[in-house]
């Protein structure tokens, strides 16, 4: 190890320029990104003003719940969420069953939730949600909004109710604030921190500064034209991100409802969240490269809130900038222990950008014990980088273990 370093040494005094310049670049790349995360956080502490107050009306809401495969959990989330105190009369209950068994459809009927069976070639819920406005529309059923949920998803009594008052006031797309049901492993507690970071950061931080919220895939809604124009639009998988794109490139501002919550199963095992990872990671670039070509005329035209998304998908994941920049201190300690000053300093400043982050309740000893995951983690986002190859086509089916 020693010769490697005098090697290196030796290397970085014959090529002194070079080495200043590209390890000024590398810095600042880092830099923008941490700062970015930074503001967000910090404006994600300042309190909100207002409430949406009670609505004069109440709409229809069509609820879809898309199940692959979904068995062990789809049931138990419909009948928690037939406990609205929403008038029942208005809102509908639609399960998208690709791939379930007969015996859970049977039961879901039983609770009284339509069931649209599929059996495509290629799962994926942007086909699952096609089919269930195929099946609305085929039905003549007449709803105000759409509002998606994931099958091991449970709300609280008063979710439809806040929300409805969300669209009341005029709001036209929301994400609802989606929350960890599980942390039943050192796995799934990071993932719920992580999902609290990105409430924080893209959420709450992006929408106390004027910017959208970001969607997260499920516990979101949308006026019902709006949704029926836009899934058509959108591509096969990462509906989540495609749907973003089609709003915000027409200026439909996303609205945060911090206080409505949608509890989620968290991955409670390295090969889950490394499966899941790759996916939201090759979704995210694919997304990226198909719209960096409207990023020109979007910055023409004004619209920040699109650029803004696209400068989002371009940053590296969490788990890898925190990782290289503590390899990188490390590094430029061993090398010129004066250059790494900055490289500690830029890592201070990401730890507090995370402590602000991170929501009190989720501070415990759990965490801790977590933390000592975040190497081997930090290992699997790494190897993603070079399995990205066909995942942003595949449907990857997270599985359930907890209920």
């Amino acid at each position: 190890m020693e010769q490697y370093l005098i090697m290196g040494q030796e290397w970085i005094h014959k090529n002194e320029s070079i080495w200043f310049i590209t390890e000024a670049v590398v810095f600042l790349v880092f830099l923008v990104s941490v700062l970015y995360l930074f503001i967000f956080a910090l404006f994600s502490l300042k309190k909100r003003k207002f409430n949406y107050p009670s609505a004069g009306k109440k709409y229809r809401y069509a609820v879809l719940f898309p199940a692959y495969k979904e068995d062990f959990v789809i049931i138990n989330s419909v009948r928690y969420f037939f406990e609205q105190a929403f008038p029942r009369e208005l809102y509908d209950v639609i399960v998208i069953s690709d791939q379930m068994t007969k015996e859970t459809n049977r039961k879901l009927k039983e609770l009284s939730a339509h069931v649209v069976n599929i059996n495509l070639p290629n799962s994926s819920k942007t086909n699952a949600l096609r089919a269930a406005m195929n099946y609305i529309e085929e039905n003549k059923m007449n709803f105000d909004a759409i509002v998606i949920m994931d099958a091991d998803n449970l709300v609280d009594p008063d979710f439809l109710d806040k929300i409805n008052d969300a669209f009341y006031s005029g709001c036209a797309a929301v994400q609802t604030h989606r929350v960890a049901k599980n942390t039943n492993t050192n796995v799934a507690v990071l993932d719920a921190v992580s999902e609290e970071i990105n409430n924080s950061i893209f959420r709450k931080g992006h929408t106390r500064l004027g910017f959208s919220s970001g969607l997260v895939g499920s516990g979101m809604a949308f006026e019902y034209g709006l949704f029926r124009e836009s899934i058509w639009k959108a591509a096969h998988v990462g509906v989540d991100k495609q749907l973003e794109m089609i709003l915000l490139k027409q200026n439909i501002y996303i609205e945060y409802l911090e206080n409505v919550y949608t509890y989620d199963e968290k991955v409670a095992n390295k090969s889950g969240f490394f499966r899941q990872r790759r996916r939201w990671l090759a979704t995210q670039f694919t997304n990226l490269f198909a719209g960096i070509g409207s990023m020109p005329l979007a910055m023409l035209r004004g619209n920040w809130d699109y650029c803004n998304k696209l400068f989002q998908w371009m940053m590296f994941p969490r788990v890898i900038l925190f990782g290289f920049i503590t390899l990188l201190s490390l590094f430029m300690t061993w090398f010129d222990w004066t250059m790494s000053i900055k490289w500690w300093g830029l890592l201070l400043v990401l730890c507090i950008t995370f402590s602000m982050a991170i929501p009190d309740y989720l501070v415990d000893r759990k965490l801790r014990n977590a933390i000592l995951s975040l190497p081997v983690l930090f290992v699997l986002m790494f190897l993603n980088f070079f399995r990205l190859r066909g995942a942003s086509k595949e449907f990857i089916h997270t599985e359930h273990k907890y209920n």
